[in-house]
């Protein structure tokens, strides 16, 4: 587009001997006023689809995160309870570690008696 307007300004400058006249100028001043109006316009077009295709990205992104958002929910919900089971094998064998203590302690217990019995 610069080059058209250096040329026009050449061309022009050359036709009238070097001397520019006032309708030349008005016409290089419309031609380049209506050059910047159609791009403005042109990137005004390209901000709006931009703008509508940034919206439908948001929109994606928000079902993306409300899909992750359920899944790790999902997750999370499946750990706690795994841990809430886990908690629970945890007592159960407390438990059963003490109840063979005291059965290893009963043990020796009659075992001594045993050995003192057949003396």
């Amino acid at each position: 587009m610069i080059n058209t307007y250096l040329m026009n300004d050449v061309k022009s400058r050359s036709d009238s001997s070097g001397v520019e006249s006032p309708s030349d100028r008005l016409s290089a001043r419309t031609s380049t006023y209506t050059r910047r109006e159609n791009r403005l316009a042109s990137l005004s077009k390209t901000e709006d689809d931009s703008a509508s295709k940034d919206y439908k990205k948001k929109q994606d992104r928000i079902s993306e995160r409300s899909t992750v958002f359920e899944s790790e929910k999902r997750e999370k919900e499946a750990l706690e309870k795994t841990v809430s089971d886990m908690e629970e094998e945890l007592k159960v064998l407390t438990e059963l570690k003490s109840d063979n203590q005291r059965l290893k302690d009963e043990n020796g217990a009659l075992i001594r008696v045993i050995s003192k019995l057949s003396k």
